[in-house]
């Protein structure tokens, strides 16, 4: 699972304050690898000197490139999940719930 977003982004420090902890003590958290893009400015996220080595080929497959908090699900090196916006995070949940089976 991937977090795209910035410390300039009020939605994306908004979701870190109401989500982060919970999602850390999740059950699934410990199921998956998480990453986090986070640029100094979030509308910098999306450059690709914040997507190393794994994360460039998933950079590439992002459709629309703006917008953050923005909460990917990557399976086999391929997006299977991508929301925009802290209320989104449930569905984000959702799918990954549907994933783990």
């Amino acid at each position: 699972m991937i977090l795209i977003g910035g410390p300039d982004c009020p939605p994306c420090v908004r979701w870190k304050r109401e989500y982060l902890a919970a999602w850390i003590a999740s059950p699934e958290f410990r199921q998956v690898a998480w990453e986090e893009v986070e640029a100094a400015r979030f509308r910098e996220a999306y450059q690709e000197r914040y997507w190393p080595g794994d994360l460039a080929p998933i950079l590439a497959q992002i459709p629309r490139k703006s917008g953050a908090p923005r909460f990917l699900i990557v399976q086999a090196g391929r997006i299977v999940s991508n929301h925009l916006g802290v209320s989104k995070w449930a569905s984000t949940l959702d799918d990954l719930r549907k994933l783990l089976g």
